[in-house]
């Protein structure tokens, strides 16, 4: 009930008005049309929950449609990986349908179109075509193949289908208007020729269908009532109306393109071909580095469905561009994981911690919460011995009355144990601290209910247990460019703007729970951030993704620059 109650956006707006009007609900139909020439991005996971989203909420099918028209950048890999994506965050589409299905279809109607003089072979070079095309203030120059005859061009064509021509020497364009103000319909591209092995229908065609000429044809073939297009396809809709007028049956629903604001994030890039740069750059390691946007980058981070799914339902769908803030994302994930995730306690920066006072051969095993903020989660229990790991930096052997964690002379509660206080320290040839000694208040154990266990410390500090504690290699992961648009100053490569810490690898120890994690598997370190099991990870080396700390520490480091 409370999903009817949101106002609707834009888009939804569109849709109740075409059912006022007399469109039949029973005919709504929608589709998600990635072409497979890349791993897909946070921006199209909005787009999936803005589809699939219309799709739930009126009960229609959406079709998952693989607009795989360019045999040259398109792969089966891309395929498997958006149909992974897309299940990961919860979807399921009707049909699985792809434009290479049409590729005899829109060559049919490619011949009906010069039968009827609205399309024609060209022949003049690429630069000579686009010499030829005007500017928005100036009216473009007619082909000299324009007034190519019918049976001329159909010859042409045919032999353009037989591959008897080179790459780039013949292209089929729609004849509509060289002086239209929309430089999309001065006589667009319909085909070209391009003698590559195609995914799915191997070398049975040498000549493959544009975008433009495919998009709108494909969405008729399906009887797609609504087809959602980023807001740069918004100049591309006239041209796939007149595409439909020249094929419309007024029996058939007619589709109705209608657009929104692409998503963009600040501190990434958007766009696949950049993307593709990093990977085979080397920049990152693969399209599911954890530091990229691609779905499976956030996935392998330790990002959920979840968080996700909310993060586009925060950001809503919007007519004009904006620049959407990196740390809205990572709001997210905090917001789910601190509700689902399970606390463990893990050293990342270690420095040992000796209790002098503590039996040597004496081990306890502590309860600990799960997770606070689920009374379901229950408890576990830890270990806790004499020589303990903790974070190099909860310990200054002199420090001033702001700093709340150890330091000599000075108590702190080690958590869901004792409260220590630091007596001495030993230093190696450097200086360096390799030790640290400390007493323990034996009557002070954490809800154990003696008077010493309810005295009020000011700090609390996470520990691990040394003789009990599992090594684990941990990625500290940042974000991957330093600028907020790495790839908005045109004078400059946006490599340039790469985070040169963006990727921080150290050794920690775990609490002895974590062995059994399973790849995937998401933790609070407490007092550290969420981190999950990465696909690296093996029963003899665990690896560890930090997905996002507990705080957003780049508004702190903003905040100092300001």
């Amino acid at each position: 009930m409370e999903e009817d109650k949101k106002p609707l956006n834009f888009l939804e707006q569109i849709i109740e008005d075409d059912i006022a009007n007399g469109l039949d609900r029973s005919k709504l139909r929608f589709r998600f049309p990635p072409e497979p020439n890349g791993y897909l991005h946070i921006g199209h996971a909005k787009s999936i929950c803005l589809n699939f989203g219309l799709g739930l909420k009126y009960n229609a099918p959406v079709n998952l449609r693989f607009d795989d028209t360019n045999p040259t950048k398109e792969e089966q890999e891309y395929v498997d990986a958006i149909k992974e994506d897309i299940q990961w965050l919860g979807f399921k589409w009707a049909n699985e349908l792809y434009s290479s299905d049409y590729f005899q279809q829109l060559y049919d109607w490619a011949l009906k179109l010069i039968k009827e003089g609205k399309a024609y072979i060209e022949t003049q070079s690429s630069e000579e075509i686009a010499a030829q095309k005007g500017t928005p203030t100036q009216a473009g120059i007619n082909s000299p193949g324009r007034d190519r005859s019918v049976a001329e061009n159909l010859e042409l064509f045919e032999k353009m289908k037989n591959g008897e021509f080179a790459e780039g020497s013949h292209v089929l364009r729609a004849k509509i208007d060289m002086a239209s103000p929309n430089m999309h319909m001065r006589d667009p591209i319909m085909y070209r020729i391009l003698k590559a092995s195609h995914h799915r229908t191997g070398n049975d065609w040498k000549i493959y269908p544009m975008y433009d000429w495919a998009h709108g044809e494909s969405d008729y073939i399906e009887q797609i009532s609504h087809s959602i297009c980023t807001l740069e396809f918004e100049v591309h809709r006239e041209l796939y109306d007149w595409y439909l007028d020249q094929i419309y049956d007024t029996k058939k629903l007619r589709p109705k393109q209608r657009e929104f604001a692409r998503l963009n994030l600040n501190y990434t890039v958007m766009s696949k071909r950049k993307l593709l740069q990093l990977v085979n750059e080397k920049h990152v390691n693969g399209w599911d580095d954890p530091r990229m946007p691609t779905i499976s980058g956030l996935r392998r981070r330790g990002y959920t469905p979840a968080s996700i799914r909310n993060f586009s339902e925060i950001i809503g769908v919007a007519k004009r561009e904006n620049l959407i803030d990196v740390s809205l994302l990572e709001f997210c994930i905090r917001e789910d994981l601190n509700k689902t995730a399970p606390r463990i306690m893990g050293v990342i920066d270690p420095v040992k911690l000796v209790i002098t006072n503590y039996p040597d051969e004496q081990e306890e095993w502590l309860d600990a919460e799960n997770n606070q903020e689920d009374e379901n989660a229950g408890f576990r229990k830890v270990p806790f011995s004499k020589e303990l790991y903790i974070e190099r930096e909860d310990f200054k052997e002199e420090a001033n009355k702001k700093f709340f964690r150890l330091s000599i002379d000075k108590e702190v509660r080690l958590k869901n144990a004792y409260i220590i206080k630091a007596t001495d320290v030993v230093k190696d040839e450097a200086g360096n601290i390799v030790e640290i000694h400390a007493t323990y208040d034996t009557d002070s154990l954490s809800g154990s209910g003696t008077e010493a266990s309810m005295r009020k410390v000011k700090g609390t500090l996470h520990w691990v247990s040394i003789k009990h504690a599992e090594k684990a290699e941990i990625r500290l992961y940042d974000r991957l460019f330093t600028d907020e648009a790495p790839d908005a100053q045109k004078d400059k490569d946006f490599k340039e703007f790469i985070n040169p810490d963006s990727l921080k690898i150290v050794t920690g120890f775990m609490e002895p729970s974590v062995k059994s994690a399973e790849i995937g598997e998401r933790f609070q370190f407490q007092r550290l951030g969420y981190f999950c099991v990465d696909k690296d990870s093996n029963s003899e080396n665990l690896v560890f993704n930090r997905t996002v700390t507990l705080k957003d520490t780049w508004a702190k480091i903003s905040a100092k620059e300001n």
